[in-house]
């Protein structure tokens, strides 16, 4: 969902969205996303005495929920509109209030009296010092902060202490497939397989040509996210981390470690970059949103691997655009639109190994470690969940439960199908569950009532 101002020129009409136009004959239609998760929780921030930072990646639609959705509720139930300060720190008009000081004096111009104001600032990393502006409100009773910015560098453990615990952040990721379904409608087949291959940016649902998502995402990679990620960290090989993403989509979902890149980048493109480089890197990628990183997690050890790692991509119509929407395959796909959706409920999410020990006729010992795709943890809750795209046969079924049953604690059990239309308990107990079923109505708990 992205900011939309209607432009009139020469009797056409074009969309203007985050510093880029379209013209409007080239979308289908104009799609509202409501995003009533995160309007929910910045309602429920309010009134907390802290500053609420509103995160993700660039193109998520966090300038809209802030400057449209929120600022609507707030209207709605009776806030004045000059109780509500906004300023957005990308417009040029703005620029000189990313000075600390002439930020300040304009809010302070603004506050008049002792009822409530709502402070709406946009890319509030724009501003020099900006610790120092937001820590000046913390102790004005009558100001409500909220801020967005599009990497975790202003979230840095040193900002966090700045803060002094009273940092309260609301992360915005890129439409979830109920989201995208609410909007687009039709065949769920048919719009999960558009969400396979497009992602859910909310300005690409609005096109009406693949041609155009395409040309639309693969733009935005190369001019909004690695251009951001270059100049942030003024790297100057923009090749090698070009080619590292590239790496990362043709891997997504395979275990990587920073080692393992490296040889791929010398067997591959001839090329040598040090493992501390690549591990840099792919630091700075997280630090964007682009790429999320799931560990290894021993599940009878109760231990974390560190030897191996894998990494999802927040949008994986920005990891199709990285490979040319080529190697699309659906299985490690819909693994990371699981991955996805479980953070996005608020899970902590790794992966599992689960270590197994056989003995064969003649009496030798065997070891063999199985994996558990998803050990998601909230609060007290824990749950093991497997992704299998298709389910063909019995073998494959007894592949996949294997993990399962050698995992002996009382924790929750579930298999997510992808080719499954009906949701069940088998008889071992476990939650066998559509994909559909999981992606429109969340979680099934143990008295079968659906959690959203």
């Amino acid at each position: 969902f992205f900011s939309l101002i209607k432009v009139q020129i020469k009797e056409k009409v074009y969309l203007c969205g985050e510093n880029l136009c379209y013209d409007t004959n080239i979308f289908h239609k104009t799609m509202y996303f409501e995003r009533k998760q995160y309007l929910q929780q910045l309602t429920s921030a309010e009134g907390n005495g802290m500053i609420k930072i509103i995160t993700g990646i660039r193109r998520c639609g966090k300038s809209y929920l802030l400057f449209n959705i929120y600022k609507q509720h707030l209207l709605s139930k009776g806030v004045s509109a000059d109780h509500i300060i906004e300023v957005n720190l990308e417009d040029r008009r703005n620029k000189k209030l990313r000075n600390p000081d002439e930020l300040l004096e304009h809010i302070d111009s603004k506050m008049k009296d002792s009822d409530r104001y709502y402070i709406l600032l946009d890319e509030i990393q724009l501003v020099s010092e900006f610790e120092d502006v937001l820590n000046s409100y913390l102790h004005i009773e009558n100001a409500e902060v909220f801020v967005t910015g599009s990497n975790a560098k202003f979230l840095s453990k040193d900002v966090i202490t700045e803060f002094r615990g009273r940092g309260w952040e609301i992360r915005v990721r890129p439409l979830s497939f109920a989201e995208y379904y609410d909007g687009v409608g039709g065949e769920k087949q048919e719009a999960l397989e558009n969400y396979y291959l497009y992602g859910g940016l909310p300005a690409v649902a609005q096109f009406e040509k693949p041609e155009d998502k395409q040309n639309y995402l693969k733009d935005v990679y190369e001019t909004v996210y690695l251009k951001d990620v270059l100049q942030r960290n003024r790297l100057k090989n923009a090749d090698g981390l070009r080619e590292l993403v590239r790496i990362l989509a043709s891997t997504m979902g395979s275990s990587m470690n920073a080692l393992r890149i490296s040889n791929t980048f010398k067997s591959v493109s001839n090329i040598e970059i040090g493992t501390n480089t690549i591990s840099r890197y792919l630091e700075y990628l997280q630090d964007s949103f682009i790429i999320s990183e799931a560990l290894r997690y021993d599940v009878k050890g109760r231990k974390y691997i560190g030897t191996e790692t894998k990494y999802y991509f927040e949008d994986l119509g920005i990891r199709n655009a990285v490979i040319g929407f080529r190697q699309i395959e659906f299985n490690h796909t819909m693994e990371n639109v699981i991955y996805n959706e479980l953070c996005r409920m608020g899970y902590n999410v790794d992966i599992g190994l689960v270590e197994t020990f056989s003995r064969d006729d003649m009496g030798k010992i065997t070891r063999k470690n199985l994996e558990i795709d998803f050990v998601v943890n909230r609060h007290d809750q824990r749950l093991y969940i497997q992704s299998a795209y298709q389910m063909p046969d019995e073998e494959k079924l007894e592949q996949e439960l294997a993990s399962f049953r050698n995992v002996s604690d009382g924790f929750r059990k579930i298999l997510i199908e992808g080719d499954r239309y009906i949701t069940h308990y088998n008889e071992e107990g476990i939650l066998v569950m559509s994909l559909y079923d999981f992606l429109l109505k969340g979680l099934i708990d143990k008295n079968s009532e659906i959690k959203l």
